[in-house]
Formats: structure tokens, sequence, C-alpha cells
């Protein structure tokens, strides 16, 4: 490509942008009939650390006639660059501009990386609008969690992958494929079939009428024969999915540098305002002896020397004994360090603990969530503050001296009281400390907590409530800071209350946001999720010079019977499920875990290999 070696001379980490990795994918053109750039809206370090691109890719590219490529965010001392040289955004692989493929598919992981997905487009000299790209334009795809509300990007996308996409984006891809090779393609026929496959949305083919207030009065179905509930996809065995036997290794370190064995998906809990255990459900587990196997032929083709087992609740995986016990006697061996996340202190035993010890960590995570037993019954997270001083308390005893502990700040019915007592508990973790006589004296205790704006988000019990008001969140935070007496012991960290704000916009934001994201764009936003480039006035101007309140998507509580955004979309679990949950939320009462009683939630219907849901097929 032209000028690129000498670019590369002149930026940081152009590692980034060389490609040739050790068993990156890369076939011959000239015997492919597809191509698929398959974009990640960030940065190659974040990007190469991502699972999910290395399960689509790679299931992509099982199809002999299909090329599947990696596209990542160039930093913006790159971007200058090849806009000054004439460079269109390439793929990793062949570094073909991405105008040559068939395909761009972004993965959209979190609202803030919308003007990176615009970004992107512009790099790679495609119209932003889908109705601006004719025929020669490659069908822009977007998917992951953010598509479960498409809305705020729904003008810029030609059509959403909705749920998992591992049998889902073959069986796309094959469309084109038989499309193309009986001379039926064009892309609205294309599109047309594409919406009739289960789990796909085509947003231009459902037109949104508005109320007076600037709600939704209903969609509109271009086609009869297209779905009015778009239900989502989901690999209904774990076990028979596909899953790499080697991945693409990078020049340069990336945000997680290891092997990430995926143990299942969904949650058994159910967390109130967490949107990743509803979009995940039903639960659904990988044996312990397709895991071994996976782990072992993953370690061999990588050299990597730590494996992380990747779940929402990875303590709450019903055969964890039976895994560790596969995989210990021959990872001790090789020296391979097992990573546990995500660990609920209330499944946090010693014996855990002790099947930890190769993992090289200074410390250990833990997320109460609030501070007081009142609100955490509110939230449903079912875990008691004796659980927590347990679980500290076996960390001491193992040889432990850092804690983190992760909070949520103003979810629906938090007073001060629940505030004031996050600061509490963190000190009664350092008590702990101190009374445990097993701790480990050479190191004095260190508490980090961690704070995060609430954000109401889809498919959640507190989809309808509101967030707090910008200064009311700040404030809060000042409240705890002013809490907080320990700074010795005591480390607190808080998220930027102006990021957050923004991603509740989008996150409950309907089709009308897309002219204040295509403003945005123009006015120079993008890395929103990177604080130095952040710009909370310059997304202020966009959304006036657009006509858009953003109190009415973020601060609003919606009503009950209002027709939601991403009504056209079916997670599995019911709408009836979720107000019985909020209202179970106003009266600070739990609802037990899968494990202990089926809550009815309706994930079941979809089936899948299960042995939580009831019915599952």
């Amino acid at each position: 490509m032209t000028n690129l070696n000498t670019i590369l001379k002149q930026v940081q980490k152009p590692g980034r942008y060389t490609g040739g990795e050790f068993c990156a994918v890369c076939k011959e053109k000239e015997k492919v009939k597809e191509r698929i750039a398959f974009c990640f809206p960030d940065t190659y370090e974040i990007g190469m650390s991502n699972l999910g691109v290395r399960l689509l890719s790679g299931a992509l590219n099982e199809i002999p006639e299909v090329w599947c490529e990696r596209v990542y965010a160039p930093w913006p001392d790159m971007e200058e660059k090849m806009r000054e040289n004439g460079i269109p955004l390439f793929a990793h692989e062949s570094r073909d501009p991405l105008t040559d493929f068939d395909m761009v598919a972004f993965t959209l992981q979190y609202e803030l990386c919308y003007s990176n997905v615009l970004n992107m487009l512009d790099l790679a000299g495609i119209p932003l609008l889908a109705k601006d790209r004719g025929e020669e334009y490659p069908i822009i795809l977007g998917g992951g969690p953010c598509a479960y509300n498409a809305e705020p990007v729904a003008d810029f996308f030609d059509l959403f992958s909705i749920g998992e996409g591992e049998e889902a984006l073959p069986e796309l891809a094959r469309l084109w494929l038989s499309m193309k090779e009986e001379g039926s393609f064009t892309k609205e026929e294309f599109l047309h079939r594409a919406a009739k496959l289960p789990g796909f949305y085509v947003p231009s083919f459902y037109a949104v009428e508005y109320n007076e207030d600037g709600t939704i009065a209903r969609f509109v179905p271009k086609y009869d024969d297209i779905p009015m509930k778009i239900t989502k996809r989901i690999v209904k065995d774990m076990d028979a999915s596909y899953f790499p036997s080697e991945i693409c290794m990078p020049y340069i370190e990336t945000v997680h540098d290891r092997v990430v064995l995926e143990t299942g998906r969904g949650c058994i809990r159910g967390c109130r305002f967490c949107q990743a255990c509803m979009l995940f459900r039903p639960v659904r587990e990988k044996s312990p002896e397709v895991l071994n196997r996976q782990a072992k032929a993953l370690i061999a083709n990588t050299g990597y020397d730590e494996i992380t087992l990747s779940s929402l609740s990875i303590s709450d995986y019903s055969r964890l004994d039976e895994l560790t016990d596969g995989l210990l006697p021959w990872t001790e061996k090789k020296m391979v360090s097992l990573s546990l996340p995500s660990l609920r202190v209330d499944s946090f035993t010693k014996e855990l603990m002790e099947r930890m010890a190769t993992v090289r960590m200074g410390g250990i995570t833990f997320a109460p969530e609030a501070g007081t037993q009142r609100l955490r019954d509110a939230i449903n997270k079912n875990v008691e503050e004796a659980d927590l001083m347990r679980a500290c308390r076996v960390a001491f005893q193992g040889g432990k001296s850092s804690v983190k502990l992760y909070f949520k700040n103003t979810p629906p019915t938090e007073t001060y009281e629940d505030i004031a007592g996050i600061a509490d508990l963190s000190e009664k973790v350092v008590k702990t400390y101190f009374d445990t006589p097993e701790r480990n004296k050479a190191r004095g205790v260190n508490v980090t907590v961690s704070v995060a704006c609430f954000v109401p988000k889809p498919f959640t019990a507190f989809q309808w409530e509101a967030q707090d008001d910008l200064d009311v969140l700040m404030q809060k935070q000042m409240y705890l800071a002013e809490k907080i007496t320990d700074r010795k012991h005591i480390r607190y960290n808080w998220h930027d209350a102006h990021v957050s704000h923004i991603e509740a916009v989008f996150a409950r934001g309907s089709r009308k946001l897309s002219a204040a994201l295509l403003r945005a764009h123009e006015l120079g936003v993008k890395f929103d999720g990177w604080d130095e480039y952040f710009s909370y006035d310059k997304w202020m101007q966009a959304f006036n010079e657009t006509g858009i309140d953003t109190k009415f998507y973020a601060n609003r509580k919606i009503g009950l019977d209002e027709v939601l955004p991403w009504d056209l979309i079916d997670c599995g679990v019911t709408k009836a499920f979720f107000l019985r949950e909020r209202q179970k939320a106003y009266e600070s009462v739990t609802t037990p875990s899968c494990k202990e009683g089926c809550a009815g939630c309706g994930a079941n219907r979809l089936g899948g290999k299960t042995k939580w849901c009831p019915q599952s097929k």
C-alpha cells in the first residue's frame, strides 16, 4: 500500500498496523467468493483481546469460499497520516481497503464506540448513511450487546445480527453466496431475505411513527412477510459450538495477553441493573472435558502461560471443581497459571482459594454493588455483609493484601444512607484484615473502592427508571469521598458522570439520535471511551444543534405502557418478568438464583442445552 511503510515509522506502536501475525488467516483472493471485514471500533490492543471477534471471524473463515479479515480503529496519529496520504482504512490481513469487501461488520460492545464506527466508515470512504450507499458499496452489518437497541445508529447500518453469531453469521454469508451464484442478488432483495432469517433486523424495513411528546407510537413494517419481533439467536449446545484451537498472536502487548477460555454463557443470578445477565440467558455451560481439551490446544499453539476462565460469574460454574481438577495437574507442570475473575463473595471458599494458588495476582476483586443490605436486596445482589467479610477473611488468610470492591452509584431507591454504607463496608474490610491473625503482615492492606454510575439499560428491570441528573450524580460522588475517612488504606475511584450521561442517552435512545451522532462526527468526536478524547461539550453542541433533549432519554422515568425503542427485539426474557422484578426492587424483595428455583423469566423457550431452565429443548 502506497506510503504505508513510511508512515509506520512516524506513528506510535506501528505493530498495531503491520499485520502478518502468527496464525493470522490468509486466503488466496482468487479462490474466495465472499470477503468480509470484521471491524472492532477501538484500538488493536483492545480488539485483539476480544473473544467475540475471535469466535465470529473464525466461524466465518471455516467456510472455504469466505475470507473474513480484521479491522481496528487507527489511533489519531495514524489516522492523521492516513488522511494526509490518501490511504483509506484497510483490513489487517490483505491491507485492501474496506470498499473492496462485500460485507463490513462492526461489533458494538459499548455505546461510546458509536463515534468510532462513523469515523472508520468515513476513513474507509464509505458513505455514512445507509440510504446514500448504492449497490457498489458493501453491506454494513452490526452486532453485539448494543444491537439489542440499535435505534440510535439505525440510519448508518443495513442490518443487525441480534444475539449470538457463531451460527447466524455463517448462515447470512451463505445466503449472500447463494444469491450471487443464482444471479438474484440486489441489496434490497438480499436485505429482504435476510430479514426473514431468524435473528436479523433490517432497520430501514421498519418505519417509526412518533407521538407529539416524542415517544414512539408504533413501528410499521415495510413488508408483510417480515417479523414484528426479531428473536435473538443463541448457540444451544456450547460443547458443539465453534471455538478456535489456535489464535492470531499479536506482535505488541494487548489488554488480555493470555488464553481466554469461555466456560459458558448466561448467569444464574438476576441483578436488576445487569443487562448481560439477561441478554445471555438461558444459562448454558461447556463440559470440563471440552474445556480441558480446548485449553491444552491453545496453550500448545500460543505459548501463553496464563489461562483466564471467562464467565459472567465463574464461581457459579456448576462443575468448577471438576474443571480445575482437570486443569491443575498439567498447568502446574507447564507453569501455566489460572485466573478466575468475576468471583462472587457468597461462593468464594477456602478450597477455591487453594485452587487459585497458581494465580499470579496481587489482589482479589469482589462486587458487593451496594453499601447496605436494603439496597443490595433492591438490586437483587443476593449477598450479605457477612458473605463479603468471610470472603475477605479467606483471601487475607491466603496471603492476599489487596482487595478491589465494585459498587453501583445511584441505582433506583438509593439514599444517602446507602452511599455512606459504601464507606462503612470498606472500612469493615480493612478491620477484617487486621483482625485476621494469618494475614500477610509484610504488606499493609489496600482496599480500592470503584464506583460506577447507574445507567438504565434495555432489557433489565430498571429499563424504565431515570438516571439521576448530572449534578446529582457528581454531588453523590463527592458525598462518598467525604465519608471515606481512612485514606491510608482505602483508595476511591469513580466514573466520570459526564460519560455515564452520554452512555444513558444512547442506551435508551431512539432513531432520532442518528442526526446528533452524525453532527458529533462532523465536530470531530471519536474515541469517547478514552479520557483524553472524550468531549462532553462537543456532544452537547451536537445534541443542541439537532434538537435533542438528552434528559428525555437519560433522566426521564419511562411510562410502563410506553412503546420502547427496543420493543422490536425479543431477548428471550419477557417484559412481564422485568415488570415483576421492578416491583420487587421497590419492595426490596429478592428473587432466588436459577439454581434455587425457576423465576419464570421466559428464556427457556429459546431452548439450549442447560441444566437450569425447565422445559429447555
